[in-house]
């Protein structure tokens, strides 16, 4: 049924993350398939555009606190280690998810997702924009 499945996670939002792992372990062992994990880290010039220094060092730590996070999700996964991996990115999240999955070949995306508050209904989730966008098929779970 699917090959590849690709999980955006949030590290910061460890409720969404267990509910769409709880789906994700369940289909990939339905259908053998791979699962890959990734995180997006916002691009640090946003945040230090008025120094020059302290960006890599700002990336550095984020990298850093957010492999550790992935790594830890992963070793609570009831799957075989080899059929799991994951990246870490800095940029958008929409367009960072996206490219991956056509890189990896993802044939779906699994994304937890809450339900929309005002700020989301002006701005926009992540989840929403990863669904109007990506060419595969994308689960949201709430």
């Amino acid at each position: 049924m699917y090959k590849t499945i690709l999980v955006p996670v949030d590290i910061e939002e460890d409720f969404l993350t267990e509910h769409a792992l709880k789906h994700v372990e369940y289909l990939a062992k339905l259908s053998n398939a791979k699962v890959h994990f990734c995180h997006v880290l916002p691009d640090a010039s946003a945040f230090v555009t008025a120094y020059s220094f302290g960006i890599k060092e700002f990336e550095n730590q984020a990298e850093v606190k957010a492999a550790d996070k992935l790594k830890k999700i992963i070793s609570e996964i009831d799957l075989p280690l080899d059929r799991l991996s994951y990246t870490i990115s800095f940029g958008s999240p929409r367009d960072e998810v996206i490219e991956l999955a056509e890189e990896i070949e993802a044939d779906l995306i699994v994304i937890g997702s809450r339900r929309p508050n005002v700020k989301t209904y002006l701005l926009g989730s992540n989840a929403a924009a990863i669904v109007r966008h990506a060419k595969t098929s994308v689960m949201v779970i709430r």
